[in-house]
């Protein structure tokens, strides 16, 4: 007897293309803080029907990556103060813990994957291209704290990067970077030195320093 393939769930398909296409490009800064979005606009841009768009909608505003009014407003965040703050001592807490797991398997080939990164970093700096920056600046952290094997505490540094998204973008801005941050340099060097304690600091440093420059 024959048996006849599964189905497959295009409309599920189609969600979850659309919900990672719109998560990188928030996380990415490359939507800016109160922009307003619309299933039929976010439906035309992927090309899919107003199921898949309204699944990645309520997907990513469960996630804070996208906030919604009492009128059915759906926009990007914009962040009040307290709410960088509150993101900003969240950042603090988890991304030094997770350099201090991943610290005794920053073997040799980590450190010089790292440092490439890093040059990438300096080459979007050069371009002036603020996605591109935040890309790579996320891709040196995520790439060290994959090594922490900690994956609910990477998945919640990652759901706070994608709540601030939007506002790093401004960040770059005001910034006005003219090289990568000095405080990759001291991660390097504390990776380098099997240095904890300074990892952390450098860490936490990095994390929490621009973000302060945001409050009004």
């Amino acid at each position: 007897m024959m048996i006849s393939p599964r189905p497959v769930d295009l409309t599920g398909a189609a969600h979850e293309r659309v919900y990672r296409a719109l998560r990188t490009q928030i996380m990415h800064g490359e939507l800016p803080p109160g922009e307003s979005l619309t299933l039929r606009g976010i439906g035309k841009q992927f090309e899919v029907s107003m199921t898949p768009a309204r699944e990645a909608v309520r997907r990513l505003v469960a996630e804070g990556a996208l906030t919604l009014s009492s009128s059915g407003r759906v926009s990007t965040p914009e962040l009040s103060n307290d709410r960088i703050e509150e993101l900003a001592a969240l950042r603090a807490l988890l991304e030094p813990e997770l350099a201090t797991r991943a610290l005794p398997r920053a073997h040799l080939a980590l450190i010089d994957r790292l440092e490439a990164i890093n040059h990438g970093v300096s080459q979007m700096v050069a371009r002036q291209d603020a996605t591109g920056y935040i890309r790579m600046n996320l891709e040196f952290h995520r790439t060290l704290y994959l090594r922490a094997q900690a994956p609910a505490i990477l998945a919640m540094a990652e759901t706070v990067w994608l709540q601030l998204g939007p506002t790093m973008a401004a960040l770059y801005a005001r910034l006005n970077r003219t090289e990568p941050p000095h405080n990759h340099k001291l991660i390097l060097a504390a990776l380098k030195a099997g240095d904890d304690p300074g990892l952390r600091l450098a860490v936490r440093t990095d994390a929490i320093q621009g973000l302060r420059m945001l409050r009004n």
